[in-house]
């Protein structure tokens, strides 16, 4: 359950800076840069400058820490939001060291640091073989051509656990390789929301959810997005634009985020890692 973020899938959500550059499909309709450019704050592309927070909100993640101590539950933090921790920039290299160090100091929370550029990753980090047991470190990966791009250089590193955002899901991908492999530890998958939304199959969904089911890796199903099927929402919600023609399974309509919810097939997916210390991840998991 989300403390201090709306995001399901953890309890709070840090942000060491604001601004990024976008790389992918999946950037096309960022959600971060819009609210940014809500609040005032022109701090995307290559040349824009980046938003720095203030000390007190560099002090939170302690609070957080010792929150988790004493209930004897790790907490999730999700860093970040509203940037990419591993931007390749110099004026981010002071404020990654300092990130860094918040980290090693806040043994009680569970790093979740996702990424589009995971082939920087352990360039940009102190950690060499080994890397903190409170580091998950993950990628997005909206299709199968990003996929193959971007899970060989997740794949090789030592993070205790390594996790995909198949958000917003663009086409089917095959993750069975990986899964196989154990080195993916977690999916996450979802659609997207906003004016500009696209819709996603729903056999994508399903497909994903099946793959990590057979390898006993947690399946987290974060939201159907602006569509969903007609058929997978209240009878009583009215779409204000409906899809039904070859390229869709099934009649998607356009409900907005909020009614179309994140129930697959019946119910809601949320799986993710147990990392108690000497356990196996995929022995133990929510599917």
């Amino acid at each position: 359950m989300a403390l201090n973020s709306k995001i399901e899938w953890t309890d709070h959500t840090f942000n060491p800076w604001w601004g990024c550059t976008k790389v992918s499909s999946a950037c096309a309709n960022c959600y971060a840069e819009t609210w940014a450019k809500r609040t005032g704050y022109k701090i995307w592309g290559e040349r824009s400058p980046r938003r720095f927070l203030s000390e007190s909100y560099w002090r939170q993640p302690y609070r957080w820490n010792q929150m988790a101590k004493e209930s004897g539950r790790s907490g999730r933090v999700f860093c970040a939001s509203m940037a990419d921790v591993f931007e390749w920039r110099a004026d981010l290299t002071p404020w990654r060291k300092r990130l860094w160090n918040l980290i090693q100091d806040t043994p009680n929370l569970d790093w979740l640091l996702l990424t589009k550029r995971p082939h920087l990753a352990m360039r940009l980090t102190p950690w060499s073989g080994s890397w903190p047991t409170n580091v998950w470190i993950g990628a997005t990966v909206e299709t199968q051509a990003w996929a193959e791009k971007r899970i060989p250089h997740l794949a090789e590193i030592p993070a205790r656990v390594r996790f995909l955002s198949c958000e917003p899901l663009r086409g089917r991908i095959n993750l069975e390789p990986w899964l196989q492999a154990e080195q993916i530890n977690w999916v996450i998958a979802g659609g997207e929301s906003g004016p500009k939304a696209r819709p996603s199959e729903p056999f994508w969904f399903r497909d994903l959810r099946d793959q990590c089911r057979r390898n006993h890796v947690p399946f987290h199903f974060k939201q159907w997005g602006d569509w969903a099927p007609i058929d997978a929402v209240s009878s009583k919600a009215s779409p204000s634009s409906v899809l039904n023609d070859r390229r869709w399974s099934v009649k998607l309509g356009r409900f907005g985020k909020r009614t179309s919810g994140r129930t697959l097939d019946g119910r809601t997916w949320d799986g993710i890692p147990r990392t108690q210390v000497g356990s196996n991840l995929n022995a133990q998991v929510t599917l």
